[in-house]
């Protein structure tokens, strides 16, 4: 009945469990679990155009079975669509916000031990510092669209959402470009 407590407990679960999978595929696959990180990861000449495509199919997928399963598990109907409203311009500003902190958390990490944890605490500070509750994920934006539950989105709101995350990636990518560039290039100098 309290939208904070059950707010925390999205937080604590989301954190818990982000580290871990992280940790876990990370050698497997590099944890690629976001279309907008799998973007920039192409756009950078990282991986190939063409397997970025597949990751991001593969990500909306495994995110939409996901959300099938856990209403299996709390014996809700399968099949649902979100009623939450998420709009506005608040909203997708938080959104891009959201993505872009994670992409600089992700270039500026490079790939080291310490990515999972950071990637986990950056996602649960920002659902309580952003006023999305920080999807940061078109593939869960597309999954939370499926779920009439206090996680959901209205499939109408979807959109925007997946705008604002791809804006804030592009936004990532630029800063962290200009700070750790340039960081790198004193580092080699010195």
């Amino acid at each position: 009945g309290s939208a904070a407590i059950a707010l925390l407990a999205n937080t604590a679960a989301t954190v818990a469990i982000l580290a871990v999978i992280i940790r876990l595929f990370a050698p497997i696959s590099g944890a690629h679990f976001n279309p907008g990180v799998s973007f920039i990861l192409a756009l950078r000449g990282q991986i190939a155009w063409r397997e970025g495509m597949a990751y991001a199919v593969a990500q909306v997928g495994g995110c939409c079975l996901g959300a099938l399963l856990a209403h299996a598990m709390f014996e809700l109907p399968l099949l649902q669509a979100g009623t939450q409203a998420r709009t506005g311009f608040a909203q997708w500003l938080a959104e891009t916000v959201a993505t872009a902190g994670l992409i600089m958390i992700i270039l500026g990490l490079r790939g080291g031990r310490d990515v999972g944890w950071a990637v986990a605490a950056w996602i649960g500070a920002a659902y309580w510092f952003t006023a999305s509750t920080s999807f940061a994920n078109p593939a869960i934006t597309l999954a939370r669209s499926m779920s009439d539950t206090f996680a959901g989105i209205r499939p109408a709101d979807v959109p925007y959402f997946i705008g604002a995350q791809f804006l804030g990636s592009i936004v990532g990518l630029a800063a962290a470009r200009c700070l750790f560039f340039r960081r790198n290039r004193v580092s080699s100098t010195s």
